[in-house]
């Protein structure tokens, strides 16, 4: 198992292939839906993000509420409902996403194109996952409750790359 930690360096993440198993440690953030379709939006109207995603790590993922944790469960959600999103943000500076499930071709091709990175979270396993979460802050769209972005401090995450910088894919 490699480890790695945010923010991620671009010789390291070429080493990187479909199937390695990593831990990451550092900064990602949480977009689900609604935070995709609103930065789409801002792209769209030339506008700059509410928060600097450029280079960084989104995790489809919308955190619920923590009791007496830092988090509560915060598994991955299906990340093909962020494909028709996906290309814009990965042109736009996003560099790397956590989330779900099998991706599009379309999708494959831009990660390739941009040198990016799709992580895989397991599923079933939020509870499991809020550990892995040391702070938590909403930093941008906070209207949208769970569907916020959300900055997450993470240690030791459990991830597999699901698609390499390579467009290389563990589904195909």
């Amino acid at each position: 198992m490699k480890k790695i930690r945010t923010p991620l360096d671009s010789k390291e993440i070429r080493k990187l292939k479909a199937g390695d198993e990593v831990l990451l440690s550092g900064i990602i953030y949480t977009a689900r839906d609604e935070a995709h379709l609103r930065l789409v939006e801002l792209i769209g109207k030339s506008k700059t993000f509410p928060v600097a995603l450029k280079g960084e790590i989104v995790y489809y993922s919308g955190p619920a509420p923590s009791g007496t944790r830092v988090i509560g469960s915060c598994g991955p959600t299906t990340s093909s409902r962020m494909d028709s999103f996906t290309p814009q943000l990965l042109k736009a500076g996003v560099k790397y996403m956590i989330g779900k499930g099998a991706r599009s071709k379309e999708v494959a091709r831009a990660i390739k194109r941009y040198s990016g990175i799709y992580f895989l979270a397991p599923g079933g396993a939020g509870a499991y996952l809020s550990l892995k979460v040391k702070s938590c802050n909403a930093v941008a769209f906070k209207n949208l409750g769970p569907e916020a972005i959300y900055r997450l401090e993470v240690e030791n995450f459990p991830l597999v790359v699901g698609i390499d910088c390579k467009g290389n894919d563990v589904y195909r």
